[in-house]
């Protein structure tokens, strides 16, 4: 089956005055000297600006273009969050921060059998929040200083505010993640999936509920996006609804990637 791929753009940094993650990433127990070159790269001819409303004092670092995604049911807006230079940042702090799930916590049930799983994961978030996903139900850790962070600057970009993160870890090409949806009935329907990914860019792909597997009743295409280095990726209500995503296998990449889902969960939802 064909894919429909989109090449998504990013954007020019330059010109812009000290930033709230400037001042961040600048802090003494922060500090690296070596700079990397900011990233330039031309924006396709449907970019739109998403407007949020921040104070200036915490302005984030620059105004973030945004690409809009669509086809049948499936609505996600994408955009360069981080420059290189913040993104290399981010993910060193989150490689010394993270605690990752080990022995049968790193497990999940599928179909009524357990599987391990082919990455590592964490979850972090707000005191006693729990999320039940694949059968299994995690406790948040309390959020470190860095998920904190970039949980703020998503919620000054897109004026959500999230209580949760699922990170996944990919070590490498071979570490993949397969088709679900994010429907638990413990998210709030009313606030997207925000993900941001840190490290090699992979793909990311988009099938309809209509159209998988080989008695699909219809025929419409799937989706592929490759997510950059310190992009967001805004999965939009109805998305989880219609479309299931996955991470395949990249046998040909040969580096790590982190990926960040904030979410907001309502801690009175019945399961």
């Amino acid at each position: 089956m064909s894919l429909k791929i989109l090449k998504l753009g990013s954007q020019d940094y330059r010109g812009r005055r000290a930033t709230a993650m400037e001042r961040f990433l600048n802090r003494p127990s922060l500090n690296n000297n070596t700079r990397c070159p900011q990233k330039r790269i031309k924006l396709q001819s449907d970019e739109r600006t998403k407007p949020c409303e921040v104070d200036e004092e915490d302005e984030v670092s620059h105004p973030v273009p945004w690409q809009k995604i669509e086809s049948e049911g499936l609505d996600c807006d994408y955009a360069l969050l981080l420059s290189k230079d913040e993104a290399d940042h981010m993910f060193k702090l989150l490689e010394e921060e993270v605690v990752y799930s080990t022995g049968e916590d790193a497990k999940v049930q599928v179909f009524g059998k357990v599987h391990s799983i082919p990455r590592k994961q964490a979850t972090y978030g707000d005191a006693g929040l729990t999320y039940t996903y694949s059968g299994v139900t995690r406790l948040a850790r309390p959020w470190t200083p860095s998920l904190e962070y970039i949980r703020d600057v998503v919620t000054k970009t897109t004026g959500q505010t999230f209580n949760f993160v699922l990170v996944n870890r990919y070590k490498d090409g071979q570490d993949h993640m397969g088709e679900h949806r994010d429907d638990e009935k413990e998210l709030d329907p009313l606030c997207p999936i925000a993900s941001v990914s840190l490290g090699a860019a992979r793909d990311l792909i988009f099938r309809h509920r209509d159209a998988r597997g080989k008695r699909s009743r219809r025929h419409i295409e799937p989706v592929k996006l490759e997510l950059a280095h310190g992009s967001l990726l805004l999965m939009n209500s109805p998305t989880n609804t219609f479309w299931y995503h996955s991470l395949p296998v990249r046998k040909k990449i040969s580096l790590p990637r982190i990926n960040l889902t904030f979410r907001r969960i309502l801690r009175d939802r019945k399961k």
